[in-house]
């Protein structure tokens, strides 16, 4: 059986925190928020909508998936994380791991360095990853508990810049 795991990194954060508040709770910009419309309107259009999100509990994670499941019109379920703020790539393929016996296509929403740390773990390849990057990945697995290195493909990666520029014109 084929997994699909899609790796979205959180889009474009303000710099700071609202008053009183960390790392942990800055917001998306405005070009953030546009730029996750971006990724769920790209999924929809695919055919490829999530059956499930896992996102980091930092605010602009959660914006992140938030913004593409509603623009994506994604019926998946939210799954806050914790423990996906500051995760080793080994934390992240516990969490993935998890969702055993669960959906064929899971969306991950995290951080850097993470995000990319784990795509190398899974498939070799440690791409450039910037601010809403999503990448595909396939896995003849099982079963997410099944995860490994090495046991995943990179299929492909996509940044709100290229989706947009291949956009169909209306």
């Amino acid at each position: 059986m084929t997994l699909s795991l899609y790796v979205l990194r959180h889009a474009k954060a303000e710099s700071a925190a609202p008053a009183g508040g960390g790392d942990h709770e800055r917001p998306l910009r405005r070009r953030g928020r546009k730029s996750a419309q971006e990724v769920g309107r790209f999924l929809a259009r695919l055919g490829e909508a999530p059956e499930c999100l896992l996102s980091s509990t930092a605010v602009r994670a959660r914006e992140t998936a938030e913004i593409a499941r509603k623009t994506g019109d994604w019926s998946a379920p939210i799954e806050e994380r914790r423990a996906l703020y500051e995760a080793t790539s080994e934390a992240l393929m516990r969490e993935i791991g998890s969702c055993a016996g669960g959906p064929q296509r899971l969306l991950l929403v995290g951080h850097q360095p993470s995000l990319g740390l784990l795509i190398a773990e899974l498939t070799g390849s440690e791409p450039d990853l910037p601010t809403a990057a999503l990448a595909r990945i396939d896995l003849e697995l099982e079963d997410w508990s099944a995860l490994r290195p090495r046991s995943g493909r990179l299929l492909w990666l996509v940044t709100p810049e290229t989706i947009a520029a291949f956009r169909p014109r209306r």
